[in-house]
């Protein structure tokens, strides 16, 4: 896999510096998030605020959340719901009280 130097020079999340990730992909990682017992959460926020140190949620955390069609569904709303936002999915580790895992799964139109 090649790595690409997209447009902006500002860097998202885990991935950002690979290709866009394929759906499979993108549920392999969720999958991993769901067996190391982390909590997903869709976040998103505009483009102009990437770099802001809040982005919103897309409602609550998915606490205790086995599905991982459950969570592309939510991903696949709050991407219909905002389609110009970058969109992440995150995996909350209750143990440590941080996040486990970021991801930018949709870069906005």
């Amino acid at each position: 896999m090649d790595i690409q130097a997209y447009k902006t020079t500002t860097k998202l999340e885990t991935f950002s510096y690979l290709p866009e990730m394929t759906t499979e992909q993108v549920k392999k990682q969720i999958a991993y998030m769901i067996r190391q017992g982390w909590n997903p959460g869709v976040e998103h926020t505009e483009i102009d605020n990437m770099m802001g140190a809040y982005w919103y949620m897309w409602k609550l955390p998915m606490f205790g959340e086995q599905s991982i069609d459950a969570v592309m569904a939510e991903l696949e709303s709050c991407r219909r719901e905002n389609p110009e936002h970058l969109i992440r999915v995150v995996g909350y580790d209750n143990y440590a009280q941080c996040q486990g895992l970021a991801f930018v799964v949709y870069r906005g139109r």
